[in-house]
């Protein structure tokens, strides 16, 4: 059985190895800090040596609620990262310089080991960082830990935190996709696996990647955890409560389906970036209809929260039944959000 590499897969590497050498000179991560004080928002930016973007103005807010400093020279990582990073695109180019196909495998596993181990690694950081906090803060919430998200929206206090692989980042996960790619074509070239194989896997292999970065879906909403991202008060009971989600799968929730009509009017997110909207199912609570789908109710003996006496149903005969019983009058969604 050949050995060696195909044409087209040493290509691959060289740009996998270019990829990750253009790593070192981006930003490999974000976090975004949104919140009513700070309409135009506070970044954190995670490059291979540091952090920069909005640090000292983090530093400051955090010192309150009793969270680390963040300084580059506490972080080990950040004088590994970079030779980590160097290694992988010289194991690239190696093996396609020496034409090896089980170097190839080997710098493949070794890459997804390496991909885990600082997911984890960055994971545990942002455990450390939102549970370890100084008793003698200004600002104590019992119960209440402030872990950035490892990947997407999370709410923390009256700060929406937004966490994204930046541009070194999507150029590492790239190289990842390259090599892949690499090991498939030369596991189709020697056999290992049939054709109609290879293909099945990398298609579902694509499609799991998209969708998962992809997501633009709902969360549940959680009473007593979850606060409302207008009025900032807890949820206290989710027959009452909506959902907006961007079309980059951030969510706010709400206590209210007026607080909702009012962020809206805020424009605190444009419309162009609501990617859909959600209405507890008044009926079945845990349950998310879309508002396009929603049957509303407004009046009568309603009493929402932030008195907007609103409320959504999935299906006629629940709007039906509750309208004799809540005294209550039907109403478009069209008509509620003017």
């Amino acid at each position: 059985m050949k050995t060696k590499l195909a044409a087209g897969t040493r290509l691959l590497l060289l740009i996998a190895a270019a990829g990750l050498i253009a790593v070192l000179f981006n930003p490999i991560w974000r976090i975004e800090l949104n919140a009513p004080q700070y309409p135009e928002g506070l970044s954190l930016q995670i490059h291979a040596n540091g952090l920069k973007g909005n640090v000292d103005i983090i530093n400051g807010l955090n010192h309150y609620i009793g969270m680390k400093t963040l300084h580059n020279e506490d972080f080990v990582e950040f004088k590994i990262l970079p030779y980590a990073i160097v290694f992988f695109a010289v194991l690239f180019l190696l093996s396609a310089l020496l034409n090896k196909r089980w170097l190839l495998y080997t710098s493949f596993v070794l890459f997804v080991l390496f991909g885990i181990l600082a997911m984890y690694d960055f994971w545990k950081w942002e455990y450390d960082y939102g549970h370890n906090l100084n008793p003698d803060a200004a600002i104590k919430v019992p119960g209440m830990a402030y872990q950035p998200p490892l990947i997407g929206f999370k709410q923390l206090l009256n700060f929406g935190a937004y966490s994204i692989p930046d541009t070194g980042g999507w150029l590492f996960i790239g190289a990842g996709v390259l090599l892949l790619v690499a090991v498939i074509v030369e596991w189709r070239k020697s056999k290992a696996i049939k054709p109609s194989a290879v293909a099945y896997a990398t298609s579902v292999i694509l499609l799991t990647v998209l969708f998962s970065s992809c997501n633009t879906g709902p969360e549940a909403i959680a009473a007593g955890k979850d606060n409302c991202s207008h009025c900032k008060m807890g949820i206290s009971d989710i027959k009452y409560a909506a959902e907006m989600v961007t079309q980059k799968g951030k969510v706010y929730k709400f206590d209210d389906i007026n607080c909702l009509v009012s962020f809206i009017k805020d424009k605190t997110v444009a419309e162009k970036d609501i990617n859909q909207i959600y209405f507890s199912d008044f009926s079945a609570p845990h349950n998310l209809v879309k508002s396009g789908e929603a049957f509303l109710l407004q009046g009568g003996s309603i009493h929402a929260p932030m008195n907007g006496n609103i409320v959504a149903f999935s299906n006629k005969d629940s709007l039906t039944k509750a309208i004799s019983q809540l005294g209550a009058a039907e109403v478009s969604w069209q008509q509620v959000s003017k």
